[in-house]
């Protein structure tokens, strides 16, 4: 419904609430279509032109240097890419998180089809990071008993997808691809043990059917954007260089 369509509707209405004789019967409008015929308006076009120009200043303007080109689709299990970003938010979340309750986050955990881009080789700007992760997802640090964590691994097993970790988690499959094993700093993970896994709120609210995070003994918001964190920790490296590793992998023997 248009403005002029309302302001028909309004008239109507203020006519119906002085005399009891008039009743509506019948509303009507026009589809009008928003396309590039449309005529842009000069004095609109002049007012946002110097905050676009800044915008895209600031968008643009280099922080950081990638020596390869890096795409979600370089391994099966764990890519360069996943890693940089799992790494990235226990980098930049783990002293907030820890300033606020005295705890270490134990592993962090995203999405591989939360990747939407891929990073080139080159100079790296904001505007990556939008490109990488153009949702609003935020960090969230939930608490859960070691039963839940043996959950996880076995979604991430079930999966066979380069789920993003960080490296402090480890999980290795055999080759029938089964769990050989699984561990966080190194330790087989501890039934009754509380370990605090960093997510984004998509996946502890079931996003990818993740629904091992709930319910759970605590829950912490960091509001601390994933595409935030991926700024910050571009402006901290000079340069980036994201490997795979054995983090999670499968056995060929």
């Amino acid at each position: 419904m248009t403005i002029k369509h309302i302001l028909q509707l309004s008239l109507v209405l203020l006519i119906l609430s002085c005399n009891n004789d008039y009743s509506l019967t019948k509303i009507e409008g026009k589809r009008i279509e928003i396309n590039d015929s449309l005529n842009g308006n000069s004095e609109i076009e002049a007012f946002i032109k110097p905050y676009r120009e800044n915008v895209n200043k600031n968008l643009d303007s280099v922080i950081s240097y990638a020596t390869d080109t890096y795409t979600k689709s370089d391994g099966d299990f764990n890519t360069a890419i996943g890693n940089l970003m799992a790494d990235a938010v226990f980098s930049q979340g783990n002293p907030i998180f820890n300033k606020r309750t005295g705890h270490n986050i134990d592993m962090v955990l995203l999405n591989h089809g939360g990747i939407r881009s891929i990073i080139s080789k080159g100079k790296i700007t904001p505007r990556t990071a939008y490109e990488v992760m153009p949702f609003e997802n935020s960090i969230v640090v939930v608490a859960l008993k070691g039963i839940q964590m043996v959950e996880l691994t076995e979604y991430l097993a079930r999966a066979k997808r380069a789920h993003p970790v960080s490296d402090q988690f480890q999980l290795i499959l055999d080759k029938n691809g089964d769990i050989k094993s699984a561990t966080i700093h190194g330790e087989p993970i501890e039934n009754d043990k509380t370990y605090y896994v960093a997510t984004n709120d998509y996946l502890y609210n079931g996003g990818d059917r993740m629904d091992f995070f709930q319910p759970n003994d605590s829950l912490y918001v960091l509001n601390y954007k994933v595409r935030n964190v991926l700024i910050d920790y571009f402006k901290e490296k000079d340069t980036l260089n994201p490997k795979r590793d054995n983090r999670f992998i499968q056995m060929n023997n």
